[in-house]
């Protein structure tokens, strides 16, 4: 559960309503899985430094992901202090390369000490400093096996639109923070960024090629598959 939740807590009666759960039934759910010392210090790097990582429960999720698909090849947008990427690398083949791109060199540095940490070899990973549809327009159609989004909210639509030329038949394109605390679904919201969020929804929703999914772990992962040919 994020920090601001925690230090807010709803009325357990409204979580109910929400999640269809109890909050402590959430929580648990949440840290299921359990976060070692390295996840713990890049998230308390992020902290300082003023980086959103992902949530317990959607970096298990991640790794499940990776696992799910065997994962050889990823790209992830938007590096921060390591967070993610570690859980997707955890997911991964053993052989399997993460490319992770991100506009702050200084994010990377702390992302690489994350992985290295956490006994990863460094053939394992290619970080690329840069603007993210720069970078990503430049790599091989086809190649990737999964694709995770965790950057500008504005440019996810872009950020689609490049998955799925980068990804195989079968492979999946994750976004993080689709729930956006409870702003997406308040049409009150209309802020570019929310409305960004609820364009990519649609885009997802309405595409034929594509499963997906919105689970409601941490702050909301949306997850889509290319169907894959019969």
């Amino acid at each position: 559960m994020s920090s601001a939740a925690a230090e807010n807590p709803a009325d357990p009666r409204e979580g109910i309503i929400a999640t269809g759960i109890d909050p402590s039934s959430w929580a648990y759910a949440e840290d299921y899985i359990g976060e070692d010392e390295v996840v713990t210090g890049a998230r308390a790097t992020a902290d300082d430094f003023g980086v959103a990582a992902i949530g317990p429960g959607a970096a298990a999720a991640l790794s499940l992901l990776a696992a799910t698909v065997g994962a050889k090849a990823v790209v992830e947008i938007g590096t921060g202090t390591g967070v993610s990427g570690l859980a997707l690398l955890r997911g991964m083949r053993t052989d399997g390369t993460l490319t992770t791109v991100d506009l702050d060199a200084e994010n990377q540095r702390l992302a690489r000490k994350t992985y290295l940490d956490a006994g990863i070899t460094s053939n394992r990973f290619r970080l690329i400093a840069g603007a993210a549809l720069d970078v990503v327009t430049r790599l091989t159609d086809g190649h990737y096996d999964l694709v995770f989004c965790d950057a500008d909210r504005r440019e996810n639509t872009a950020y689609l639109h490049e998955a799925l030329r980068l990804l195989r038949p079968g492979g999946i394109v994750v976004f993080a923070g689709l729930l956006t605390a409870g702003r997406v679904p308040d049409p009150a919201h209309r802020d570019p960024e929310t409305t960004a969020l609820r364009d990519l929804l649609r885009a997802v929703r309405e595409d034929d090629d594509l499963v997906s999914a919105l689970l409601p772990t941490s702050d909301g992962l949306l997850a889509a598959t290319k169907r894959l040919a019969n």
